[in-house]
């Protein structure tokens, strides 16, 4: 059951837990030396109000945070003002333009930034896509939850998928199960990524050779998918005996993901796709113990490296044919945030921040194995969002 929501009030936070999030980014703008950021992008507008509109958010580093919206029609809330193009905001402004205004340099088409620019007449552009970055990767309690939330959704979802399976099917015809079951758990379907040239559609699913099938994408995992269009994910290959498949699909329930894969499979395994699963756990068991505010999230990568060669699995670690670069990410209303688990991460750990881990291989003529949770880190200790068994799977026939 959905939770009613007034479709008339902008604001769709409780205005404490608006006031915590703008405050968070005053924070960032201040290391940043901002004055005042405007803010257009969907993830973003959706941080601070908690809905997408078609329009800005101006936050100054003092006073009222001003909503200019352009569509839907006639909501309501304080600091509302319609507009029907950018220009109009210097109206509202007035004579009070910031020394400085931060703009979404990373994100924003050129013309878009040129056409913002003249709002602010002597003002110096900065780029605020660093800010906004940096301010959403600690999570409130209520994001928390939210994630929480569509984990729970998620990991039942995942429990239903060795009773999908059929006879001859191929990774598509499975895939199409999964994501009907997930949609009718209430998934919303939409899958946000933050980046240059990424894309993806419900997730992914890998099954035997597809899974060395290197990709463009910056992922973990890749595959040839069904066209040179989307060259990720599923290939109309059949699951047969011997081949693993790996999961990884949508998890976002209530605009907040949660990022888990799981491995099934279809009659015996071999050995060193085995060990190669269970160094993965064990993984993921070394790091939770690290995940404190203060370590360095390059130290979590190189910790995973050595346990990697420790058991020489290192030419299958992150791909076989083709390796990722990194073991983990932020997660939250994009699938990508903040920190990143790479070796050259400059990203601390912090209280409030939510990682997907996902050590992975590849083993040829078997497939992917490996798992991935989502976790929140606090001050104190580490919650697993994705709580799902992480042995391999499987199928019921």
């Amino acid at each position: 059951m959905m939770e009613p929501i007034d479709l008339n009030k902008l604001l769709l936070l409780s205005h404490d837990e608006f006031c915590r999030r703008v405050e968070k980014i005053r924070v960032c703008m201040s290391e940043a030396g901002m004055s005042a950021v405007l803010i257009n992008d969907n993830a973003n507008t959706y941080y601070l109000t908690g809905r997408v509109f078609s329009g800005y958010v101006y936050i100054p580093q003092h006073g009222e945070v001003i909503f200019f919206v352009k569509r839907p029609v006639k909501l309501e809330g304080d600091c509302v003002v319609y507009i029907r193009k950018p220009e109009e905001i210097t109206e509202t402004l007035g004579l009070n333009v910031p020394e400085n205004i931060g703009l979404e340099l990373d994100i924003t088409p050129y013309s878009a930034v040129e056409r913002q620019k003249k709002i602010f007449p002597g003002s110096e552009i900065k780029n605020a896509s660093p800010v906004m970055r940096k301010a959403r990767s600690q999570k409130t309690a209520e994001e928390i939850d939210k994630i929480r939330r569509s984990g729970i959704k998620h990991v039942h979802v995942y429990s239903r998928i060795p009773y999908l399976y059929n006879e001859g099917m191929t990774d598509m015809e499975l895939q199409v199960e999964i994501e009907k079951t997930s949609r009718l758990e209430g998934c919303l379907g939409q899958f946000r990524i933050s980046g240059d040239s990424m894309e993806l559609y419900m997730g992914n699913v890998l099954v035997g050779e597809n899974a060395d099938a290197p990709s463009p994408y910056d992922f973990a995992m890749g595959g040839a998918g069904l066209d040179p269009s989307l060259p990720v994910g599923a290939n109309d290959t059949e699951i047969k005996p011997g081949n693993t498949v790996m999961i990884d699909m949508n998890g976002n329930y209530n605009g907040y993901m949660t990022d888990m894969t799981r491995v099934y499979a279809l009659g015996k395994i071999d050995p060193l796709a085995l060990k190669a699963h269970q160094c993965s756990i064990d993984i993921h068991r070394a790091l939770v113990d690290m995940m404190k505010p203060g370590t360095e999230a390059k130290v979590l990568y190189e910790r995973a490296e050595a346990m990697v060669k420790e058991r020489g699995l290192q030419d299958y670690y992150m791909g076989h044919r083709q390796h990722a670069g990194f073991i983990g990410h932020g997660v939250g209303i994009e699938i990508n945030e903040l920190p990143v688990i790479a070796p050259r991460s400059r990203d601390i750990i912090a209280e409030g921040n939510v990682i997907a881990l996902e050590p992975k291989f590849v083993i040829p003529h078997v497939g992917a194995v490996g798992i991935e949770n989502t976790y929140a880190v606090y001050a104190d200790r580490v919650e697993c969002l994705t709580p799902a068994p992480e042995a391999i799977s499987y199928f019921m026939i």
